[in-house]
């Protein structure tokens, strides 16, 4: 099997941490040739930090990270999110990073690295402004794009910031109707499936039982972001790069609502014939997961770190 060739856009913060953690693990089918931030969860500077932690962490500093977007496109500053500690990585320990930033603005090392690869899959689980500048400075961008792969979003359920709309595309909702408008075949994880995805007790067992660096940092992010959301959120974004079978969907056509207000960033699926009015779909929508799979294939990457 040939692993896949990723970049991954975010925001670490813990469930990015994870989800890192997770990508990371299985060499064997995922490749992350770089990671781009966004401030998002909490601001640019320790975002970028936090990335190169994770890395260093897991002897992945051939990993480049490139600094990004350190505000929505169209907002003075974004939103941060309480879940996750003042350092976004609840209270790590995990030393300060030695490898230093990569040169270059995220969003022209998107389109630059694309265009090397010929077709990039990207995996973003932040706010989506890094990728809603590139194809602003890149309108030929989806031709070099295979796909999205996308952790935000409510599609059929309430939002986690406001009743309507979930974090990420609160944050930045011009950046996420940019991002679904631009024709790359989209897979959108929203809280529909990721509360679905959820930490348990023997999950934290499993994981501290591995007692290896990777797996006790781990087992820490768990236990102390779990406490205030049990939701893998961003794992979740890359157990589907890695199982797309563990989960359902739906075909759908997204639009984001980006006027001020509550209702800022909340997603519009439309699944029916009725609702689709004669539009294609522009999403693979996933609406479900198997969470006990689920659980064991990051317990087993976190074994393979």
């Amino acid at each position: 099997m040939t692993a896949l060739r990723f970049l991954y856009d975010c925001d670490p913060g813990a469930d990015d941490a994870l989800a890192m953690l997770l990508a990371l693990g299985r060499p064997d089918a995922l490749d992350m040739i770089a990671v781009t931030c966004v401030a998002g969860n909490v601001g640019l500077e320790p975002v970028v930090s936090n990335a190169r932690r994770i890395l260093e962490l897991c002897g992945r500093q051939d990993i480049p990270v490139y600094s990004g977007a350190a505000r929505p496109i169209m907002a003075s500053r974004g939103r941060v999110s309480i879940m996750h500690g003042s350092d976004g990585l609840a209270g790590s320990t995990l030393p300060a990073p030695v490898t230093p930033v990569a040169t270059g603005h995220a969003a022209n090392e998107i389109s630059r690295i694309a265009r090397a690869e010929g077709k990039l899959h990207i995996c973003a689980t932040g706010p989506l402004t890094n990728l809603a500048l590139a194809l602003l400075l890149d309108p030929e961008l989806p031709d070099f794009v295979s796909a999205i792969t996308i952790m935000g979003g409510a599609a059929f359920c309430p939002g986690n910031t406001t009743p309507l709309a979930e974090f990420n595309f609160t944050v930045d909702p011009h950046a996420a109707a940019i991002v679904f408008d631009s024709g790359i075949p989209i897979t959108m994880l929203g809280l529909d499936v990721t509360r679905q995805a959820t930490v348990t007790g023997d999950m934290i067992e499993q994981v501290k039982a591995i007692d290896t660096p990777v797996a006790n940092e781990a087992a820490h992010l768990l236990i102390n972001y779990g406490s205030k959301d049990p939701c893998l959120h961003d794992p979740a974004a890359i157990a589907w790069l890695l199982k797309p079978e563990m989960f359902d969907t739906v075909q759908s056509h997204i639009s984001i609502y980006t006027n001020s207000g509550p209702a800022a960033g909340q997603v519009i699926a439309a699944v029916s014939e009725r609702h689709l009015a004669g539009r294609l779909p522009n999403c693979t929508l996933v609406t479900g997961v198997d969470a006990e799979e689920f659980r064991k294939l990051f317990v087993d990457a976190v074994q393979e770190g």
